[in-house]
């Protein structure tokens, strides 16, 4: 039996207001791209993100309170929320909302779509303890922990001050998790547009599983921000 949420917007509950979203969705698409992930609707982000700054520019802490999971969208518009919010300064505040959101990942479309709230300038007073915070999930056991933990530390820490560190981070990762491994390969990708030399030196001394390793090549080759010269250069690096 599905849990009414009893917070309202507009004086419905938000699950409602989703529901009302499926008229423009593709179910059998978004299933697809979220094999063995339950209760999906297909509703198109866009359309999610609207109703996720409506939420978040009202008393968006008793909605997260509130805020039922049953629905793949229903997980990932929490997520979605707390992009759009205005933390305050205690930071540890906000980031306990964002674990709460974290354990209930389910699927990699609902991990990726998230991003951090607040301004450039609130983002890099805080950049120590979301560091060391995204850190602690890269070193978790659970496979949509350890993939939250690299994707958000691949869209925010791909910089002089952290790029050592999160190669050695990628190489301590031991889990098979199919997520886990494409979110790596994904990862290392990026850090190759903006390190090129860097990543080719990390990639012959590399203890990533083969899987990872050669997704993280093919990646890298599909990007339109290397060069054939390197591309060529990387197609040898394939592990057999």
């Amino acid at each position: 039996m599905l849990t009414d949420n009893i917070f309202l917007l507009h004086g419905k509950p938000v699950r409602e207001h989703l529901l009302a979203l499926r008229e423009h969705s593709n179910k059998a698409f978004a299933e697809k791209l979220n094999p063995g992930v339950d209760n999906v609707l297909g509703l198109r982000l866009p359309d999610m993100r609207k109703l996720a700054v409506e939420i978040a520019r009202s008393d968006w802490k008793s909605y997260l309170s509130t805020a039922p999971s049953f629905y793949m969208e229903e997980r990932m518009l929490q997520g979605l929320v707390l992009g759009y919010v205005k933390p305050d300064d205690d930071i540890e505040s906000y980031l306990s909302y964002v674990t709460s959101f974290v354990k209930i990942i389910n699927s990699w479309s609902v991990c990726d779509s998230f991003k951090f709230a607040g301004s450039k300038k609130y983002l890099s007073v805080h950049s120590g303890r979301i560091w060391e915070y995204l850190k602690s999930f890269i070193l978790s056991d659970k496979e949509y922990e350890i993939r939250f933990g690299v994707v958000m530390t691949m869209k925010y820490f791909i910089d002089d001050s952290h790029i050592d560190e999160l190669f050695a981070l990628y190489d301590n990762i031991r889990h098979d998790g199919y997520y886990v491994r494409m979110a790596v390969a994904w990862a290392v990708s990026f850090c190759f547009v903006s390190y090129p030399e860097k990543t080719m030196e990390y990639l012959k001394r590399s203890e990533l599983d083969d899987f990872a390793y050669n997704k993280a090549i093919q990646k890298t080759i599909e990007s339109y921000r290397v060069d054939e010269a390197m591309k060529t250069r990387l197609r040898g690096m394939k592990r057999k």
